[in-house]
């Protein structure tokens, strides 16, 4: 009799950690969606006031808005950029001579009076979109970049804890009385 009372407590203990483990993964949904909600409104907040300030005052105008004080628009797009020698770091934070060079040329340009939307797009044609630290959040590419993960984690959170209810319930009837 003994035996069956740690058999059914042990089943209790694994249904207990699968309802755990189903509750943190919709935690981590939910977390999920309210991250991309954000980033998505930064990156529209941040296009209507590039949008705002080309009206007001050209291109020079949200350059410099988007600058540091005291700094040109050529040291913030180094920070904003990923390397294309360096995967996964920052043009700024790439210790490559390559990406040294590039760095260069970047300030080059823009000491030499090319808008910082200039020089982003000729280093996105030359590198490619890699050099986009997030996928543009525009057309069918941006739905899929965003939205497919999202979709996995939201529908696959409910399935691992179905199946782990039905593989916990196998055992359980698997085990029987004895």
């Amino acid at each position: 009799m003994g035996d069956l009372s740690r058999r059914s407590s042990g089943a209790s203990g694994v249904a207990a950690a699968i309802g755990a483990l189903a509750a943190v993964a919709a935690l981590a949904a939910v977390a999920v969606l309210a991250a991309v909600a954000v980033l998505a409104a930064a990156s529209a907040a941040s296009a209507n006031a590039s949008a705002d300030a080309s009206d007001a005052g050209g291109d020079a105008a949200a350059a410099a808005a988007s600058a540091a004080p005291g700094q040109s628009w050529g040291y913030q797009l180094a920070h904003d950029l990923m390397s294309p020698f360096c995967h996964g770091r920052k043009l700024a934070q790439c210790p490559s001579a390559q990406a040294d060079s590039l760095r260069v040329w970047i300030l080059a340009q823009d000491a030499a009076g090319a808008t910082r939307e200039e020089v982003e797009a000729q280093l996105i044609a030359r590198y490619g979109e890699e050099m986009r630290p997030a996928p543009p959040a525009e057309g069918l590419g941006g739905v899929a970049a965003y939205g497919i993960p999202i979709l996995a984690v939201v529908a696959g959170g409910p399935l691992v804890f179905v199946a782990l209810r039905r593989l916990v319930g196998r055992r359980g009837d698997a085990a029987g009385p004895s």
